[in-house]
């Protein structure tokens, strides 16, 4: 498995010409972090959902919400997903993130991983409501999770990025159609973490 090198200050690396990443491990400062970290996880609407996966009921292994603009909806694993009106925190976070990733998203999916024993299984952020080639933004506040990207027609080619307080990371380019990535349980992890990622539905 390799590891990318992608830990300056500014980053932009592409998997195999498959896709292109643009990294930013300190986008947000130490204070900005732990102030939206305690905020988000303390007045956001946190749900564990339950999901329909090959035929079986199961619940999500971590705490979900969906927030966004009036009458947009979201389609996973079954369930539609209708979106909360954005907070205060979640449209000051979207102002500064839309700058630099030259899109207006009009949602965002935020999961709360309240230790290592929560995850998010390998997947690719590729729904129709999605389009072509979606600008995926991802904000985390929290402890380090590692995030692992994989190959879909060569699932031995890995890639690791380590996540962490602070960091955004935008997918783009025809990345979801050639990779699938993942948040993997680990026993190393004892505190929370929250992801965001902000998207446009079509």
């Amino acid at each position: 498995m390799k590891q990318l090198n992608i830990f300056e200050e500014t980053t932009i690396n592409r998997l195999e010409r498959d896709g292109l990443l643009d990294y930013r491990p300190a986008f947000f400062s130490l204070d900005e972090s732990v102030t939206f970290f305690g905020s988000l996880k303390n007045t956001i609407d946190w749900k564990q959902e339950t999901l329909q996966i090959y035929g079986k009921k199961i619940k999500t292994p971590r705490l979900t919400a969906w927030y966004g603009d009036k009458n947009v909806a979201y389609k996973y694993s079954g369930v539609t997903f209708y979106a909360l009106p954005w907070t205060p925190d979640l449209s000051e976070i979207k102002a500064k993130i839309e700058l630099l990733a030259g899109e207006v998203f009009n949602s965002v999916l935020l999961n709360l991983y309240r230790d290592g024993k929560d995850s998010m299984s390998w997947h690719s952020d590729d729904e129709p409501e999605l389009g072509k080639n979606p600008v995926i933004a991802s904000v985390n506040f929290g402890e380090v999770r590692r995030f692992d990207f994989r190959n879909k027609k060569n699932p031995s080619q890995k890639h690791i990025i380590n996540l962490g307080n602070g960091s955004l990371l935008i997918m783009k380019g025809d990345i979801q159609h050639n990779w699938q990535h993942q948040v993997a349980k680990t026993a190393k992890i004892k505190g929370a973490r929250i992801n965001l990622t902000f998207r446009k539905i079509k």
